[in-house]
């Protein structure tokens, strides 16, 4: 079995052996064995709390594969308005300790039809998609690229 244990810059040297498409939640699990598209399993041994990006590039122990990460798509709520209303729903959503993905035109967070109703109640526009979701990582997350 592979394992993955580093996280690289993009190298246009590097070729990429493989990839893999992980939700949200699976690339935040640091140490875990995968089952890649072809049947091969693949194991994480990556630094404790970790969290993949889309278009990260793992390596192995000796450095010769390369693995790309690609964030699947996923169901999510895609939550739009107005400037001071997302940053209202924003509020709201952290009160409640929901990972949520943060942009200048959207917030983004999975489906919970409490929240749903929540945010639609507070004005915005609420629409069930199917999207790569990257939450922040909060304040106490690990932020590094190594």
């Amino acid at each position: 079995m592979l394992t993955f244990t580093q996280r690289k810059l993009f190298n246009t040297d590097a070729i990429v052996s493989t990839s893999i498409s992980l939700t949200a939640e699976e690339r935040s699990r640091s140490r875990y064995k995968f089952t890649l598209a072809d049947g091969k399993d693949i194991f994480l041994r990556l630094s404790r709390g970790t969290v993949l990006n889309d278009g990260d590039i793992l390596t192995d122990e000796t450095q010769s594969i390369y693995l790309r990460i690609i964030a699947k798509p996923e169901p999510v709520l895609t939550v739009v308005a107005e400037i001071p209303l997302l940053l209202r729903a924003a509020y709201h959503l952290g009160n409640r300790h929901v990972p949520v993905e943060i942009t200048s035109t959207y917030l983004r967070l999975s489906p919970d039809p409490v929240l749903a109703a929540m945010l639609t109640q507070l004005g915005l526009e609420v629409k069930e998609e199917i999207l790569p979701f990257q939450p922040e990582l909060g304040a106490y997350g690990n932020h590094s690229h190594s």
